[in-house]
Protein backbone atom coordinates (compact mmCIF):
# COMPACT_ATOMS: atom_id res chain seq x y z
CA UNK A 1 0.00 0.00 0.00
CA UNK A 2 0.91 3.88 -0.27
CA UNK A 3 -0.49 6.59 1.16
CA UNK A 4 -0.23 10.15 -0.60
CA UNK A 5 -0.61 13.21 1.29
CA UNK A 6 -0.76 16.59 -0.46
CA UNK A 7 -0.86 19.61 2.02
CA UNK A 8 -2.18 23.10 1.57
CA UNK A 9 -3.39 24.29 -2.15
CA UNK A 10 -4.47 28.26 -2.45
CA UNK A 11 -5.52 31.46 -4.63
CA UNK A 12 -3.01 33.06 -6.61
CA UNK A 13 -3.62 35.69 -9.29
CA UNK A 14 -3.63 34.82 -13.02
CA UNK A 15 0.18 34.88 -14.48
CA UNK A 16 1.83 33.61 -10.61
CA UNK A 17 3.55 30.97 -9.47
CA UNK A 18 2.31 27.91 -7.50
CA UNK A 19 3.76 24.54 -6.04
CA UNK A 20 2.19 21.98 -4.70
CA UNK A 21 3.33 19.28 -2.59
CA UNK A 22 3.14 15.45 -2.42
CA UNK A 23 4.39 13.19 0.13
CA UNK A 24 4.20 9.52 -0.34
CA UNK A 25 4.84 6.75 2.14
CA UNK A 26 4.21 3.34 2.91
CA UNK A 27 5.69 0.79 0.23
CA UNK A 28 6.57 3.38 -2.07
CA UNK A 29 9.48 1.53 -3.85
CA UNK A 30 6.19 -0.81 -5.19
CA UNK A 31 4.85 2.31 -7.14
CA UNK A 32 7.46 4.20 -8.70
CA UNK A 33 5.67 5.39 -11.32
CA UNK A 34 4.27 9.12 -10.35
CA UNK A 35 2.06 11.75 -12.13
CA UNK A 36 -0.19 15.18 -11.13
CA UNK A 37 -4.05 15.11 -12.43
CA UNK A 38 -6.39 17.60 -12.21
CA UNK A 39 -9.94 17.61 -12.36
CA UNK A 40 -11.32 20.44 -12.82
CA UNK A 41 -15.22 21.68 -11.94
CA UNK A 42 -17.39 19.53 -14.01
CA UNK A 43 -15.07 17.58 -16.24
CA UNK A 44 -13.24 14.61 -16.03
CA UNK A 45 -9.79 14.24 -14.11
CA UNK A 46 -7.07 14.39 -16.61
CA UNK A 47 -3.37 13.53 -16.88
CA UNK A 48 -1.06 17.02 -16.46
CA UNK A 49 2.51 15.95 -16.01
CA UNK A 50 4.34 12.22 -15.16
CA UNK A 51 7.22 11.72 -13.57
CA UNK A 52 8.87 8.48 -14.48
CA UNK A 53 12.23 5.95 -13.93
CA UNK A 54 15.82 7.49 -14.43
CA UNK A 55 13.69 11.21 -14.26
CA UNK A 56 11.79 10.93 -17.40
CA UNK A 57 9.14 13.12 -17.56
CA UNK A 58 6.18 14.41 -20.11
CA UNK A 59 3.47 16.94 -19.67
CA UNK A 60 0.03 17.21 -21.59
CA UNK A 61 0.46 20.45 -23.85
CA UNK A 62 -2.04 22.21 -22.39
CA UNK A 63 0.96 23.00 -19.38
CA UNK A 64 3.99 22.03 -21.76
CA UNK A 65 6.49 24.93 -21.02
CA UNK A 66 4.54 26.22 -17.69
CA UNK A 67 4.69 23.44 -15.11
CA UNK A 68 7.41 21.36 -14.42
CA UNK A 69 7.48 18.03 -12.16
CA UNK A 70 10.15 16.77 -9.75
CA UNK A 71 10.55 14.44 -7.49
CA UNK A 72 12.73 15.16 -4.39
CA UNK A 73 13.94 11.76 -3.21
CA UNK A 74 16.03 12.97 0.14
CA UNK A 75 12.82 15.04 1.28
CA UNK A 76 10.40 12.20 -0.34
CA UNK A 77 8.60 14.89 -2.03
CA UNK A 78 6.92 15.08 -5.60
CA UNK A 79 6.63 18.65 -6.91
CA UNK A 80 4.43 20.36 -9.52
CA UNK A 81 5.94 24.02 -10.03
CA UNK A 82 3.33 25.80 -11.90
CA UNK A 83 4.36 29.25 -13.71
CA UNK A 84 2.19 31.62 -15.66
CA UNK A 85 -1.18 30.34 -14.38
CA UNK A 86 -4.39 31.15 -15.96
CA UNK A 87 -8.01 30.74 -15.20
CA UNK A 88 -8.58 27.87 -17.00
CA UNK A 89 -5.37 26.07 -14.90
CA UNK A 90 -8.60 26.15 -11.78
CA UNK A 91 -8.48 22.69 -10.60
CA UNK A 92 -8.35 20.40 -7.80
CA UNK A 93 -4.45 18.54 -8.20
CA UNK A 94 -4.62 15.06 -7.48
CA UNK A 95 -0.71 13.20 -6.53
CA UNK A 96 -0.95 9.71 -8.46
CA UNK A 97 1.29 6.87 -7.68
CA UNK A 98 1.45 3.33 -9.37
CA UNK A 99 3.61 0.06 -10.16
CA UNK A 100 2.68 0.42 -13.56
CA UNK A 101 3.86 3.01 -16.14
CA UNK A 102 0.16 4.82 -16.84
CA UNK A 103 1.69 8.31 -18.03
CA UNK A 104 -0.59 10.98 -18.47
CA UNK A 105 -3.35 8.45 -18.12
CA UNK A 106 -5.48 8.87 -14.83
CA UNK A 107 -5.63 5.37 -14.09
CA UNK A 108 -3.10 5.38 -11.48
CA UNK A 109 -3.76 2.75 -8.50
CA UNK A 110 -2.96 5.31 -5.57
CA UNK A 111 -4.16 8.33 -5.45
CA UNK A 112 -3.67 11.84 -2.72
CA UNK A 113 -6.38 13.65 -0.88
CA UNK A 114 -6.25 16.73 -3.78
CA UNK A 115 -5.25 20.46 -3.54
CA UNK A 116 -7.20 23.16 -4.38
CA UNK A 117 -5.96 25.20 -7.02
CA UNK A 118 -7.55 28.45 -7.59
CA UNK A 119 -6.17 31.17 -10.19
CA UNK A 120 -8.20 34.22 -10.28
CA UNK A 121 -8.26 36.85 -13.50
Amino acid sequence: QVQLLEPGGGSVQSGGPMRPSCAPSGNTYSAPYMAWSPQAPGKEREGAAFFGTFEYTTYANSVKGRFTISRDNAKNQLYLQMNSLKPEDTAVYYCAADRLNWGLLPRYTYWGQGTQVTVSS
